[in-house]
């Protein structure tokens, strides 16, 4: 994701306002639904959930500094007590996070990482998809969505051997809750969507 860099914001300010920086576990409600995004982007997918269930826990996981301010602004613009935002690598999943503790993962058109040698960074790999199982409670979801075909079909492939594929949708309908990425880029194709459910793999 292309974001330009913004002079205003460092990670003091991102601080200030509440956003996690920190690689630390997180404390958080056992009695609360939690639904991750990982690779947020701008925000609007998650803060939109966020707004529409304010008694669930959202969390927002992104890499990029200037692009977590975007879905900062819309935290505070939205009044959203119930969004937690870190600035984060997914593979610190386990640090963050403890055993069994997230009900549902998103992962909204992750860099595609087309390059054979570079599957390994996927955020559909094996690598990753053993990180969300130590999360995720069992029974929950893992929800993929994408418009690089390619990558989707690889997806099907890591994701089958770790969850129990209960949605396979080529060519998803437009819905309330969808990135900035995906409505731009609906007209000039389908969107792929996978939801998994949690099963336990030794």
């Amino acid at each position: 994701m292309r974001q330009k860099r913004l002079k205003y914001v460092n990670i003091e300010l991102l601080e200030k306002h509440g956003v996690i920086t920190k690689v630390e576990p997180l404390d958080l409600p056992v009695d609360k639904t939690i639904y991750l995004e990982i690779g947020s982007g701008k925000g609007q997918f998650i803060t939109s959930l966020a707004k529409d269930h304010p008694d669930d826990l959202f969390i927002a996981m992104e890499v990029n500094l200037y692009v977590i301010y975007r879905i900062l602004e819309k935290k505070m613009e939205m009044k959203l007590d119930n969004l937690i935002i870190l600035l984060a690598d997914a593979k610190y999943l386990e640090t963050y996070f403890s055993k069994s503790l997230i009900d549902h993962i998103y992962l909204n058109f992750s860099d595609p990482w087309p390059k054979t040698k570079h599957h390994k960074r996927r955020l559909t790999y094996p690598t990753f998809l053993k990180l969300y199982q130590k999360i995720l409670k069992k029974g929950s979801l893992l929800q993929f969505r994408t418009d690089h075909k390619d990558l989707f079909i690889d997806s099907v492939e890591y994701i089958k051997d770790y969850f129990d594929i209960i949605e396979q949708t080529e060519d998803l309908a437009p819905s309330a809750y969808m990135t900035e990425y995906e409505v731009k880029k609906r007209p000039l194709g389908p969107i792929y969507q996978l939801i998994g459910e949690f099963k336990d793999v030794k």
